[in-house]
């Protein structure tokens, strides 16, 4: 038995109690304590855990209700809120008819009737209004996990009180969607003008649509690095993809450096960034040990090509090949060169920036140097305005070879 129904049913016992105990003794006492209403005091005690006791008899019912259509215990303790807060209305009620005061309960209740009414009107009773709705429709629950956009907030839900839902934040102190502990009251009078996302509206099966981006060469073998990223999401989300019956997917999109792969799965909404971790810790293991698939790095064009780098600065290398910011005054670009396309390679720098240095060579003055590759990426920064540019300084003149040429791009924007 959970701890709630537990409670009401020990509620229901001895309100039960109380009104037979009551009952019994104005059956053999019934002149005992005269109210001056109509009523006697054990007769008042009876109804009084009378009404207790039904309430708590419909709290029963309810949990019972709710059990059998498989809701979690946080709605019934939401609802039976609601029940307790009626009771103790009617018990208001039943004490002042017991006393003979009902009139006079009801005057002053008209009396103030008008500043009952202009406080309705407050935020307050707003957040009254809007904790009544939610417990009755439970758009979300505690334990689930909702997000404010027009906020900025997201968070789980640890408690709906009737002026404030209570919400442990996620993220905030942490780049990633995990609880952080830290509680936030949100005023329900906000709720009726503010977009709520719950992200777990089944909180049995709570689970979203999540992806993964690695970045590959063009030169990359694209079958095996799908089977790699499909045998990762298939390793870790197994119990997910048998949960939902949703094998993960994949997507792509070209970019200047190689392909974007977008690898798609369910996860569960509660444990996303954990999930998400180790499907790309998965995935960069076994890339690492497949010379088919190589990473994408922009300027180094590869995750091998940078090794490659390493190699040849060290001091065994065959040159140093490290970027540098030179001055465009100090490079002399070559003549007779066609530079319509200067303009479109311009304004994809100014929108995305050099993705990829120009390579250069010491002239034979030593004070100058000669562009090797990328002489329309160095007009375009030129007609920027650039004062500087990222380059890489050949020192010596190897033969040509695939290390050593700039990376393809697609289209007309090769020079960028």
């Amino acid at each position: 038995m959970i701890p709630a129904t537990r409670r009401a049913v020990v509620s229901f016992g001895v309100s039960a109690g109380i009104v037979a105990g009551a009952l019994l003794v104005n059956a053999f006492f019934p002149e005992l304590v005269p109210l001056p209403g109509s009523l006697a005091l054990m007769v008042l005690i009876a109804l009084v855990a009378g009404i207790w006791c039904a309430a708590t008899l419909l709290m029963l019912g309810t949990m019972w209700l709710l059990e059998r259509r498989g809701r979690p215990e946080a709605e019934a303790v939401m609802i039976s809120r609601l029940y307790r807060l009626t009771s103790i209305i009617v018990i208001i009620l039943a004490l002042a008819y017991g006393y003979g005061r009902l009139g006079t309960f009801g005057t002053l209740f008209s009396l103030f009737g008008g500043m009952i009414l202009g406080w309705s009107l407050q935020a307050p009773v707003s957040g009254f209004a809007a904790w009544v709705l939610v417990s009755l429709k439970r758009p979300f629950r505690p334990g689930d996990r909702i997000q404010f956009p027009n906020l900025g907030l997201t968070g789980d839900v640890v408690d709906i009180g009737a002026m404030y839902v209570v919400l442990d934040q996620v993220g905030g102190t942490v780049g990633s969607e995990e609880a952080v502990g830290r509680n936030i009251l949100v005023p329900n009078a906000m709720l009726f003008s503010q977009v709520v996302i719950n992200f777990t509206v089944r909180q049995e099966a709570a689970y979203m649509l999540d992806e993964v981006v690695v970045r590959i060469t063009y030169d990359s073998d694209m079958d095996v690095a799908e089977r790699i990223l499909l045998n990762a999401a298939r390793q870790i989300t197994g119990d997910i993809i048998a949960a939902t019956g949703v094998p993960p997917y994949i997507r792509s999109d070209l970019y200047d450096y190689g392909l974007y792969l977008r690898l798609r799965f369910q996860t569960q909404v509660q444990n996303r960034a954990r999930i998400a971790y180790e499907i790309n810790k998965r995935i960069l293991q076994e890339i690492q040990q497949t010379p088919a698939v190589d990473l994408a790095i922009p300027f180094v064009y590869s995750y091998r090509a940078g090794a490659d780098r390493k190699e040849e600065e060290s001091p065994s290398g065959q040159g140093a090949r490290a970027v540098r910011n030179l001055e465009i005054a100090q490079i002399r670009p070559p003549a007779g060169h066609d530079l319509r396309e200067v303009d479109q390679i311009a304004q994809r720098i100014t929108t995305e920036g050099l993705l990829q240095p120009i390579i250069v060579r010491p002239r034979g003055d030593g004070s100058s140097y000669e562009i090797v590759t990328g002489h329309l990426r160095f007009e375009a920064c030129k007609r920027l305005g650039w004062k500087t540019i990222p380059a890489v300084v050949q020192t010596q003149h190897p033969g040509p070879s695939a290390a050593d040429q700039p990376a393809p791009a697609p289209g007309p924007a090769t020079g960028t």
